[in-house]
Order: C-alpha cells, then sequence, then structure tokens
C-alpha cells in the first residue's frame, strides 16, 4: 500500500488571502485525516506566503492530540532557520527540497555531488534529533547511491515532468525514466516516495510503472478535486487508488 499525505499549502494560500482566519488549516486537516489520509505535509517557506510558521507548530499540536497514528512531514530548503524550526516542531519526516526563495513551487531534484557536504552535515542533524529524512531527487538511476552516501533514508520523486506530459509520448519516456529510477532505489535499499501534480488521472500509470512507493505527497491535485467533491470524497477516492 501506498500512503496518502495531504500538503496543505494551497489551503494556507487562500487563507491568506484574507485576515480573517478561514479557511482553517488545522481544519481542513483534520477532515482529511479523519477521511483516511495516512499524513500531511507542510512546506513553510520564509516569506511565509502559504504556510505560516504558527500553523506547523499548531498542526502539530493537533496531530498528536488526535491522531497520533499518523506521519507529520515538514518539507523546505535546509538553512538555520528551516532547522531549528524542524527541531522545535518535531515531525516525523523532514523532506529537504532545493528551492529558492522565489520559486512558486518546487521544480526539480538536487544536485546531491555539488551539495554533498551541506546535505550529509543537514541530514545528520536531523537524524540526531530522530527525524526520517527525504531528499527531493530528479528521474536518476544515480540518485537512489547518492542520497544512501549522505545519509538519507528515503528520496521523494520528482513526478512533476511526468505529469505534465501525461498522455503522450513524451510522458511515457519520463515515465519510464522513473520506473529505472525505482528499480535502482530498490536496488540499493533506500526508501522511496513521489510527489509533484499526481492527480487522480494520472496515479494509476504512475503505480502500474513505478514500485515499492512508500507515500505520495498530493496538494494542488486533491485541493483542485476537493472543490468539486469536497476534501473528504477526494482522499477517499485518492486512498481507494493507493490502497
Amino acid at each position: 500500500m501506498t500512503k496518502l499525505s495531504v500538503n496543505l499549502n494551497a489551503v494556507a494560500m487562500l487563507r491568506n488571502r484574507r485576515d480573517i482566519g478561514w479557511p482553517s488549516v488545522t481544519g481542513i486537516a483534520r477532515v482529511v485525516l479523519q477521511a483516511g489520509a495516512n499524513g500531511i505535509t507542510v512546506h513553510p517557506r520564509p516569506d511565509q506566503r502559504h504556510i505560516r510558521d504558527g500553523d506547523v507548530s499548531e498542526l502539530a499540536a493537533m496531530i498528536r492530540a488526535e491522531f497520533s497514528e499518523v506521519e507529520y512531514n515538514i518539507e523546505g530548503y535546509p538553512d538555520q532557520r528551516f532547522l531549528k524550526l524542524v527541531e522545535q516542531v518535531k515531525p516525523d519526516q523532514v523532506t529537504f527540497v532545493p528551492d529558492d526563495p522565489d520559486q512558486a513551487t518546487s521544480d526539480h531534484g538536487w544536485d546531491i555531488g555539488a551539495n554533498e557536504e551541506m546535505l550529509r552535515s543537514a541530514i545528520a542533524r536531523m537524524k540526531d534529533s530522530g527525524f526520517r529524512v527525504v531528499l527531493f531527487a530528479d528521474a536518476d538511476h544515480n540518485a537512489p547511491q547518492q542520497a544512501m552516501d549522505v545519509g538519507a533514508d528515503r528520496i521523494e520523486l520528482y513526478t512533476g515532468p511526468f505529469a505534465a506530459n501525461f498522455g503522450n509520448a513524451s510522458g511515457d519516456v519520463l515515465l519510464e525514466n522513473l520506473a529505472n529510477t525505482a528499480k535502482a532505489a530498490k536496488d540499493v535499499g533506500i526508501g522511496m516516495n513521489a510527489g509533484h501534480d499526481l492527480t487522480l488521472e494520472n496515479i494509476p500509470s504512475f503505480l502500474s510503472a513505478v514500485e515499492n512507493v512508500a507515500e505520495v505527497s498530493i496538494g494542488h491535485g486533491i485541493t483542485a478535486d476537493a472543490l468539486l467533491m469536497g476534501f473528504a470524497e477526494a482522499v477517499r477516492r485518492y486512498k481507494a487508488l493507493l490502497d
């Protein structure tokens, strides 16, 4: 079974359009967890344009009090600000992404070799605190071994290019590249997550080709579906595919 972690950045972005406090990020988190989601993902960027530091702490408290069995995943660039926030909040999983602060969203995986020293140090610091550490990775058969070499527990496959080309020949090639990366991950023994623009339409093809995906993180797609069917029903439909 592939677990579903719901990314709440889009909910926070909608909330931030008005200074009235709703929709509630923790309230929507409660809805999706009650509907069967296995976890919650947030990405608190430095400008706090969606998830704010206060959301990160409030979600941690709610999950510990009401849903102790689910997983809390915090994404971000591993600068000192981010690492200190994670150490304060104590999530289950930390996902390092190579985002520039001005990026609208994640759009590439790590160049692990070029950032080896920094990643090795940040990963060791997070693992000393007991957190699982994941590196956001492009489809590259070398990435799993490189991630293991710097101490990561898992990689998260960046599925955006495949999703953008789903249904055409380029998408088929990109899917094959993801599958080959997944095989390399299995061969070296590192765990694997996946995420970015996965939807009800493309998940079946993705999971039929890419083996051993422990978890998918889905935000934009599930939020768009929730506008039509509600968050609880959207979670149930994604879970039905993943299960």
